[in-house]
């Protein structure tokens, strides 16, 4: 499950770009700070890989495992 911090989020790109399945994208809704926020396309396809994470330069996003 993919959770992104909104507020922190400065619309880099970064997590868009690297996503190996291609489900994220920028959204269409602003945040505070005037910035395009990432929106999961298809959380069902999300392999919980963390490489938005690790390429978001402002910590704005956390996964973790998926509960059942």
């Amino acid at each position: 499950m993919v959770e992104i911090n909104t507020s922190l989020c400065k619309a880099c790109g970064y997590c868009v770009k690297f996503c190996p399945k291609h489900i994220l994208e920028l959204g269409t809704v602003r945040n505070k700070r005037g910035h395009f926020y990432p929106v999961m396309t298809d959380a069902d396809a999300c392999i919980t890989c963390a490489i938005c994470a690790t390429m978001c330069p402002e910590g704005a996003i956390d996964v973790s495992e998926r509960k059942v």
